[in-house]
């Protein structure tokens, strides 16, 4: 068997695709991807929703207080609840005595009312009250210290690996830190998980005691496609913003930090989205259940295996490294019978490795990006008798009857 055997169907797929998306573009041309954008923040970290590529990554790994910017992980929580049924938008929650009288943003919560999970969560998101954080950390969890342990160890499930709370907040506080990475990852999952409840993030004003606030995002009526997330602030932290935006069915999602006022928080998160949109783009290359490419069947029932795609393949590149786009299938072949529809074929590679079946594809100064190959038949071994002529046969003529 031959790893990387790169056969005449899946050249034939790849070479319509090519013209497809790159006409007229020479298949040696040279594309280098645009150079990191400049930036004022301290931190500015942003991610294709759809395919996870990293499209801006500084100081994307560190720590950062992220303020307010928290309440998404407990937004993310209630969410939890309300999806399980454990909780209800109409259910109503008891406003204690430290809740009212949390500093900061607030939605001016009267210590001792009852408040619905819907209006809180308005108020907590749109108004980014503190109020509300802590009455739903309270209720949930009976203290807000023990509320936090909670956001710490659900980040870990959620695999937020530079997280750890202290807080329902963003109160500052040494040991309440998140990464640029986390925060994106967790909104991408809450806007994945709960497309109803984040509805509510694009709210741009709410009003609670006749006290009308608007929506501290401020991107959100700029017109721009931006939909959610939060604003962050403290003096520690500076002035911080999650954004998503969407246009032409594609969301962005960006993370910035450590901006110096609320004017610069605005205009350079915009400017970074914009940039990230004009530079990039997905390019869908096959639909899941696709078929790739075709391997010869050693001692099958059938001669042939159809490996097909395990899911959508969309990846996203540069504008300009588009020209130097190549996908390649690595898999063995002939694979051997008896195999099932929906494994992932496997064959020991050059290095002595075992390696997965799979389509990888590069484009210059991008990291090459693999994606599993499944067998998309069940194919049966032929019967003892039937072997020795089978085997014969391929290794003379090579092909399986």
């Amino acid at each position: 068997m031959s790893p990387g055997r790169f056969p005449s169907t899946l050249a034939g797929a790849v070479s319509v695709l090519l013209l497809a998306f790159l006409r007229c573009a020479s298949a040696a041309a040279e594309a280098k991807a645009p150079p990191p954008i400049d930036t004022k923040a301290r931190e500015a970290f942003m991610i294709d929703f759809q395919t996870g590529a990293v499209l801006l990554d500084h100081r994307g790994d560190d720590r950062m207080p992220p303020a307010s910017m928290s309440k998404i992980m407990t937004a993310f929580m209630v969410f939890e609840r309300l999806r399980d049924g454990r909780l209800k938008l109409t259910d109503e929650i008891s406003v204690s005595q430290k809740a009212s009288r949390m500093g900061g943003s607030r939605m001016f919560l009267r210590a001792g009312s009852r408040v619905s999970v819907d209006d809180l969560l308005h108020g907590m998101i749109v108004q980014s009250g503190n109020d509300a954080a802590v009455a739903f950390a309270e209720a949930l969890a009976g203290s807000e210290d023990a509320f936090a342990r909670q956001m710490t160890q659900r980040g870990r499930e959620l695999g937020l690996s530079g997280s750890h709370f202290t807080n329902a907040t963003g109160w500052p506080d040494v040991n309440h830190y998140m990464t640029p990475r986390d925060l994106a990852f967790l909104s991408a999952e809450l806007i994945r998980r709960f497309p109803d409840y984040y509805k509510i993030f694009e709210t741009p004003s709410f009003t609670w005691e006749k006290i009308k606030q608007d929506n501290r995002n401020p991107l959100i009526t700029r017109n721009i496609g931006v939909d959610g997330l939060k604003t962050g602030h403290t003096d520690e932290a500076g002035y911080g913003l999650v954004a998503s935006a969407v246009r032409g069915g594609r969301r962005l999602i960006l993370v910035t930090g450590g901006l110096n006022d609320m004017r610069a928080r605005g205009t350079e998160s915009e400017r970074i989205l914009e940039w990230g949109f004009r530079e990039f783009a997905n390019y869908a290359l096959f639909n899941a259940g696709d078929e790739v490419a075709r391997a010869d069947v050693w001692l099958g029932a059938f001669r042939t295996l159809p490996l097909r795609a395990a899911q959508d393949i969309v990846v996203t590149l540069p504008v300009k490294a588009r020209r130097g786009l190549k996908v390649q299938a690595f898999f063995a072949s002939p694979v051997p019978a008896p195999i099932k529809q929906g494994d992932v074929p496997s064959f020991v590679g050059k290095s002595g490795a075992r390696e997965s079946a799979r389509l990888v594809v590069t484009a210059p100064g991008v990291p090459a990006i693999e994606f599993p190959l499944v067998a998309g038949a069940t194919i049966g071994q032929i019967g003892p008798f039937q072997r020795p002529f089978a085997a014969a046969r391929y290794l003379f003529l090579g092909s399986d009857p």
